[in-house]
């Protein structure tokens, strides 16, 4: 098996691609070690001590070194742990299936209410299939939170969270975007 690894625009995160699935559905990101008793691999990565993020994705897996992490010696040991994990087919959540694990983040979304429904329904489907994908590429993902008073709310996640580029994605990438097709939108913000 080979993992691949590629650069992200956050100097902090590294992709690696393992050439399978890793997430069926969805993504998960693990911020904390505690966040990453859920998952024997992101406990893996995070107990390599040099690790404050990772996330899934549907084919990769992105890891964020700390503060003052050398990838030139994390960088190796990320891939043992991934080698190891995908070759052994180990299961990617603790237990026997995945229903006790909590997915942090919708309680955080805002109440659409009273905005038009159509809109609404139009900036989503611009979010999964013309965000999403490429924000992906860049081994992160992007949320959508809700939409009030011509303001979209997004989370970034992965990589994109806490990326130096982030704010200028949001603003001069998906904000150009939404207000291109949907002229209700009026700014994007990060929730």
């Amino acid at each position: 098996m080979f993992i691949e690894t590629e650069t992200t625009p956050n100097p902090a995160t590294l992709k690696f691609l393992p050439g399978q699935q890793v997430m069926p559905a969805g993504t998960r990101e693990f911020t904390s070690p505690e966040d990453a008793a859920a998952s024997p691999l992101a406990e893996a990565l995070f107990d390599l001590g040099d690790v404050s993020g990772v996330f899934f994705g549907r084919d990769f897996v992105s890891v964020t070194a700390a503060p003052g992490g050398d990838w030139s010696a994390l960088k190796p040991q990320v891939v043992s742990i991934l080698l190891d994990h995908f070759v052994s087919q180990a299961p990617l959540f603790a237990g026997p299936d995945a229903s006790g694990i909590a997915v942090p983040g919708e309680a955080d979304d805002l109440d659409d209410e009273g905005e038009d429904p159509d809109v609404v329904a139009q900036i989503r489907e611009l979010i999964e299939t013309r965000v999403r994908p490429a924000v992906a590429n860049d081994g992160g993902d992007i949320i959508y939170r809700g939409f009030r008073d011509g303001v979209v709310y997004l989370t970034m996640q992965g990589a994109c969270s806490g990326c130096p580029s982030s704010s200028a994605t949001l603003k001069q990438g998906i904000e150009s975007l939404l207000k291109h097709y949907v002229p209700e939108v009026a700014e994007v913000r990060a929730a």
